[in-house]
């Protein structure tokens, strides 16, 4: 055991924990969230608060199976542990189990299927005598991607789909028949309606089909049930914090490194299982690739279409990314290449505008050279330039760029001089967009750009302008007459 200071957020205050040595600080966070009581926290204790009253509720409900040494070792083998509410003893609210699928592996990579299965029917037996009232309990799985890392399966294959549909057929399947069993006890017996179905005949781990379809068989030999739902598939919560859970659900995708710096336990195993040394991930990573599976929501929803049909509550189906049409090929430039190079200046302010064009004189690239701005705002248009030519070179129109870019509005602005095609300019950019428009579209229908001063609202031939589209008597407008306003102070 170790003791530390934690808290289950950074702006809670922290309070001692004790909890095993090789539980990390992420547990020992979420466990100081989870206890119900102020002040240092123990496993031990915390967990007692709400296996006592749960196992001396089964005791005299003539229960004779050992339920409190059951829920004590899911919990410090870190296979199951109950959601929060049942932490805070208001079971009712959110009566549900967290199954941690690696932690069922063994050491051979097996999965230990007669204790999952026992662990299914404890969690049920124990909600039922936390929360004797719910009829709809929940029985969640967690770090399925984990649990396929181990056995070194890739997550998008039809391979672990069917370890998916296999593991919940099995979770499914006992969680009904464990609700079967304590109908009979309790009185009334719901209809036990029976619509999933058949788990997959093989499967990547052995006896696992076996399992599921014997879960299935134990399903369809009840009456009825006790619960109107037994499983489902939520968002991780504190629970799949301490049992160290690193995905939620049937989450595709798990973090490469931990929160302490190292490798995730499910890297090493990914690693591990497909003979992978850290030393060669390592030199994948530097060369630019990615020694790990990623998957995304297209992975994300063939899962979740896998194992719904086994769930009774399931999140919305991610919906994946719409595809992406064909990239249009860029176009390359000539190595030498006409165009032409115009010398200008705006407001005072000198440029040079170079232009590349293709064999049949279309315009291909820009630049614009700057005389007297800074190096930030020189290195901000030479990049500017180099996205429009990048963009011309896959197709984008010039007419386009005319349209984004004509009669943007910052200085320096002002009169052109040393191009006839353009006379006044709004900014660098409406300057260089209108010369592109007059020499490659012809264009010479652009309205003249209107130059007004700096801090002058009120002042401009816009604001001087009557309200409506009218055209009123010439007298001072709304706006001029306002500037004649004075505040008089008695």
């Amino acid at each position: 055991m170790r003791r530390t200071e934690a808290a289950p957020d950074p702006d809670a205050p922290t309070r001692p924990v004790s909890l095993p040595t090789s539980w990390d600080d992420s547990a020992a966070a979420a466990l100081a969230g989870l206890a119900r009581h102020q002040g240092p926290v123990t496993l031990v204790g915390a967990a007692q608060a709400w296996i006592a009253p749960i196992a001396a509720a089964a005791a005299t409900a003539g229960f004779d199976i050992p339920l409190a040494d059951r829920l004590h070792r899911l919990l410090l083998l870190r296979r199951a542990a109950p959601t929060e509410a049942v932490w805070r003893l208001d079971a009712e609210d959110d009566p549900g189990f967290v199954l941690n699928l690696p932690a069922f592996l063994d050491s051979d990579a097996q999965m230990d299927l007669g204790d999952l299965a026992e662990a299914v029917e404890t969690a049920v037996i124990a909600l039922r005598f936390a929360a004797p009232l719910a009829r709809d309990i929940s029985i969640r799985v967690a770090d399925l991607a984990g649990l396929l890392a181990a056995l070194g399966l890739d997550y998008a294959t039809e391979a672990a789909r069917d370890i998916a549909r296999c593991i919940v057929a099995i979770v499914r399947g006992r969680a009904d028949a464990a609700s079967g069993r304590l109908a009979r006890l309790a009185g009334p017996v719901r209809p036990a309606p029976f619509d999933w179905p058949m788990p997959p005949a093989r499967a990547a781990v052995a006896g696992l089909p076996a399992a599921a379809h014997a879960a299935r068989a134990a399903a369809t030999a009840i009456e009825g049930v006790l619960h109107r739902t037994t499983t489902s598939i939520a968002q991780p919560s504190l629970t799949e914090a301490l049992l160290g859970c690193e995905t939620g659900g049937i989450a595709p995708t798990f973090s490469a490194v931990g929160h302490a710096g190292g490798l995730t336990r499910a890297t090493q195993a990914w690693l591990g299982a497909n003979g992978i040394t850290a030393e060669a991930a390592l030199a994948t990573a530097l060369a630019g690739g990615n020694p790990l599976p990623l998957h995304g929501s297209v992975a994300h929803a063939a899962m979740h279409d896998a194992v719904a049909p086994f769930i009774h509550l399931m999140p919305p189906r991610p919906v994946p990314l719409a595809v992406r049409s064909a990239a249009v090929p860029r176009r390359e430039l000539p190595g030498r290449r006409s165009g032409y190079t115009q010398k200008a200046s705006v407001g005072g302010h000198k440029l040079f505008l170079r232009t590349g064009e293709y064999d049949d004189g279309s315009l291909g690239e820009i630049f614009v050279a700057l005389h007297k701005e800074g190096a930030a705002f020189r290195g901000l248009m030479d990049n500017f330039a180099h996205a429009v030519s990048l963009g011309l070179q896959h197709g984008v129109p010039l007419e386009r760029f005319v349209e984004a870019f004509t009669f943007t509005r910052f200085g320096p602005a002002g009169p052109v001089e040393g191009d006839p095609a353009v006379h006044a300019a709004t900014s660098l950019l409406d300057y260089a967009f209108r010369n592109l428009a007059a020499n490659y579209l012809g264009r010479r229908d652009l309205p003249d750009a209107e130059i007004e001063e700096a801090d002058t609202v009120g002042h401009g031939a816009r604001d001087q302008s009557p309200l409506l589209p009218l055209e009123l008597p010439a007298e001072a407008s709304p706006r001029v007459r306002r500037r004649g306003l004075r505040v008089v102070q008695r």
